[in-house]
């Protein structure tokens, strides 16, 4: 897999590498039990901070998608079949393309559908 980040972007440097994670994942280049590189080994050769790093494997790891252990590392954790989405996700970019929606308030309107509450919840 190649890492890379871009300072330029909106995006925090963090978020760019954990998008990076999700995305290997879908697509199926990351499976259950891959390990990532060590955190200071990805921030050196990434030229970002470890604390880059480490911030986003914690948020992979409070996602569920990734175990991180003492002496093991970052590793793919089980995880929902994230495939499943790939059609819903592709005409959910393109509804938002055509309305002239950007990927930042595309982002925004699914976290904000995550947090109502369902017909399960009520």
């Amino acid at each position: 897999m190649l890492w890379t980040v871009a300072p330029a972007r909106d995006e925090p440097l963090f978020a760019q590498i954990a998008t990076q994670v999700r995305t290997a994942v879908a697509a199926g280049e990351l499976r259950t039990g891959d390990r990532l590189p060590p955190a200071r080994v990805l921030a050196g050769s990434l030229e970002v901070n470890l604390h880059t790093v480490l911030r986003a494997y914690q948020d992979l790891r409070d996602e569920g998608l990734v175990d991180l252990r003492r002496g093991r590392g970052a590793v793919i954790a089980e995880h929902a079949d994230y495939a499943a989405l790939d059609a819903p996700v592709a005409a959910l970019v393109a509804a938002a393309r055509s309305a002239g929606v950007t990927p930042d308030a595309t982002a925004a309107l699914v976290r904000a559908a995550f947090a109502r509450p369902t017909q399960e919840d009520r």
